[in-house]
């Protein structure tokens, strides 16, 4: 069972509306108990939306009206002839079984005229507000989609010189950040003297020299970023 309250010229009105089985609907209003046989409604085709050029790429949009979805009565009005509204702001309120409904715009546009005033019962389908939409740019049906722009060249990775032959490299066991390096360019060097400090996954790394020798030359600085196999410290 639904419920309406509704005021025609002055006078108000209480109805309440049943649906039968049958698909009649029993009505009663002020007490008064009304059979209704609802005929069947036809669909109605959907009406065309006018597209202005739309086969070239041109532009949409033109008056827009907004009518009342549910009888009631018009509460306030937010908007008057010649205001620029966007989408969702509200135009007017209307209260109906003692709630408060929003009317929103649905597009962006101009307030063209408003056929409504505060105080005034409107029922189903009355016009509030006409509105003139914005025009925007329609994309062409059959049209190439626009590229998706193009992706950033990859940054590629400076990688340390190739030792000569004869010459030994203290390479990074695993990716990370050279923190501190601890020898310079003609120290010499045993097996397990440490050269560096490598930070990787939050911990620090001591990297050893892992042979005999003399540092011949220092492949990166501290703070440097290096891929596991990335050369460090050339050793003669």
């Amino acid at each position: 069972m639904k419920e309406f309250k509704f005021n025609i010229g002055g006078q108000d009105y209480n109805a309440t509306v049943v649906e039968e089985a049958s698909g009649a609907l029993t009505v009663t209003i002020n007490g008064q108990t009304y059979n209704v046989q609802v005929p069947e409604t036809k669909a109605q085709a959907p009406r065309p939306i006018m597209q202005s050029a739309a086969a070239s790429g041109g532009q949409v949009g033109g008056p827009k009206a907004v009518i009342s979805e549910l009888p009631g009565t018009v509460t306030s009005v937010n908007v008057k002839a010649g205001d620029r509204v966007k989408k969702g702001d509200v135009l007017l309120v209307i209260e109906a079984m003692k709630m408060a409904n929003d009317i929103v715009s649905e597009v962006d546009g101009t307030v063209q005229k408003v056929s409504v005033s505060v105080g005034q019962n409107v029922s189903q389908g009355d016009l509030l507000v006409d509105l003139v939409a914005d025009f925007v740019a329609a994309e062409a049906p059959g049209l190439a989609p626009k590229p998706a722009p193009a992706a950033p060249a990859p940054v590629s990775t400076p990688v340390a010189p190739t030792p000569a032959a004869g010459n030994n490299a203290v390479t990074a066991p695993l990716p990370g950040t050279v923190t501190k390096i601890l020898v310079k360019v003609g120290q010499t060097v045993t097996p397990n003297d440490t050269v560096c400090l490598l930070e990787a996954m939050k911990m620090e790394n001591s990297i050893s020299a892992g042979a005999n020798g003399t540092v011949k030359a220092i492949c990166v600085k501290e703070g440097a970023q290096v891929q596991q196999g990335e050369a460090i410290i050339e050793l003669a």
